[in-house]
């Protein structure tokens, strides 16, 4: 009894609150209430060969498997969320979702034997101005349920690009062409390597960067976005 009156007054003046919809009904050990982990739009895709993410790749880059946890939609859960870890902030987020992924990951058959995660970097003086990699957080979600480690000074972003959300597909790609570099070749050297970033589109930074870490002996490419907004 004194116990439960302790986590009442706790919770009365330090409330913990759902980030999807402000409800205090949630787990002491959740960021979502069980109403908005239920209106995220789980793909399944982890589980499935040639699923469309594997197949926006087709004939550009070769990968092992593809997957995004999330499909991508204006003005829903998903996108308030993404909001949130990119641009207030909210690294917390992040990781939950990161943590959600990596657990789809666990499930499959087909992400296994991962030796490391590359966050997809950002160009160095935006990722000062935000004060963090987004692609990093998520990593690191991803990497608790895993247990393997995120590798994030391997790739550097090279060249400032503009930002991709008005553009079409060949713009994408030109805007992101020669935009990487690997600063660390023997750490990645024959190594099965999981890039991972927020969104996927096009697919044409995943595939820049990709490339780039497929120029490195012996490596292999897996592809994660957090969600998946190609059309």
């Amino acid at each position: 009894m004194l116990h439960h009156i302790l986590d009442n007054t706790v919770h009365l003046f330090y409330p913990h609150i759902c980030m999807g919809c402000g409800s205090d009904l949630l787990k002491k050990d959740s960021l979502l209430c069980l109403r908005c982990i239920d209106d995220l739009p789980e793909t399944n895709f982890a589980q499935h060969a040639n699923n469309p993410i594997e197949k926006i790749f087709w004939g550009r880059i070769p990968l092992v498997a593809a997957h995004s946890q999330y499909y991508f939609a204006k003005d829903a859960l998903i996108q308030r969320l993404i909001h949130q870890l990119k641009y207030d902030g909210n690294k917390e987020i992040g990781v939950y979702l990161g943590e959600m992924t990596g657990r789809s990951l666990q499930n499959s058959n087909r992400f296994k034997n991962m030796d490391a995660l590359i966050p997809l970097p950002l160009f160095p003086e935006k990722e000062r101005k935000r004060g963090y990699n987004q692609a990093t957080v998520i990593c690191e979600g991803i990497s608790n349920i895993l247990q393997i480690p995120v590798l994030d000074n391997v790739v550097a972003r090279q060249k400032f690009t503009e930002t991709q959300t008005k553009k079409h597909r060949t713009e994408r790609w030109e805007n992101v062409a020669e935009s990487f570099v690997v600063k660390d070749a023997d750490a990645i050297k024959g190594k099965n390597l999981l890039l991972v970033d927020d969104v996927v589109t096009t697919g044409a930074t995943f595939e820049a960067c990709g490339n780039t870490l497929l120029q490195i002996a012996d490596v292999q490419l897996s592809i994660v976005a957090l969600a998946n907004a190609a059309k």
